[in-house]
């Protein structure tokens, strides 16, 4: 029996993956969290084998959460379901750690698929996602300005680009203004921006804006 932990802020997504699992044979939801900060709490207390994880929530966002699940435990199996597609994120958590991403779009069949993979040890990578392995894996001169940022700094060029203000940003992300002031500031030296039109008028023609 496969234990599995859901992290997703909405409700009738965490159902949705419930029922999924619940139909398939061999695994067990031992519980749901709607956030990060749900998430940590929820796996000091139960058994587990396999998280789901969100990357966009409240309090404590997939991204941390994943960092801090691995701090405690670096074998942890964690496969990302996100709404995002992969070339926004998935190398990077990938890198990170994660066991495997998929989007929320993946079928049934291909989720079970996946956490059997992980569970057995594997990665689960689809062909799509191995591409922008290899492509990482090549040399750095081909990269696009924002892959030389770091993780904090990717998700405050991508809010900012998205229209959020400082004081918005800094909430989400439980950070002083100053400190999203300071990664904006790193941001726009890393990518050689002026300012923020520039940097948002890059996030779009990327295709980086938050959904």
């Amino acid at each position: 029996m496969i234990r599995v932990i859901i992290v997703d802020d909405h409700s009738i997504v965490r159902q949705g993956l419930r029922r999924i699992l619940d139909e398939a044979h061999g695994f067990k939801v031992e519980g749901e969290a709607a956030n990060g900060v749900e998430a940590l709490k929820l796996m000091r207390k139960v058994k587990w084998d396999v998280a789901l994880l969100d990357i966009s929530m409240p309090e404590k966002n997939g991204i941390d959460t994943l960092k801090q699940i691995l701090d405690v435990n670096k074998d942890a199996k964690v496969l990302i379901l996100s709404m995002y597609p992969e070339e926004q994120y998935a190398v990077r958590l990938m890198k990170a750690g994660a066991s495997g991403y998929l989007t929320k779009e993946t079928a049934p069949e291909q989720l079970v698929e996946a956490i059997r993979r992980v569970m057995a040890g594997k990665k689960h990578i689809s062909p799509s996602l191995a591409e922008l392995l290899l492509q990482e894996c090549g040399a750095d001169s081909g990269k696009p300005p924002h892959e030389v940022l770091s993780d904090r700094e990717y998700q405050v060029l991508r809010m900012i680009g998205s229209g959020k203000k400082v004081s918005e940003i800094a909430e989400t992300l439980s950070l002083s203004v100053k400190t999203v002031s300071t990664y904006r500031a790193h941001i726009l030296d890393k990518m050689k921006l002026k300012n923020n039109a520039e940097l948002t008028y890059y996030v779009m023609h990327n295709g980086l804006k938050e959904q």
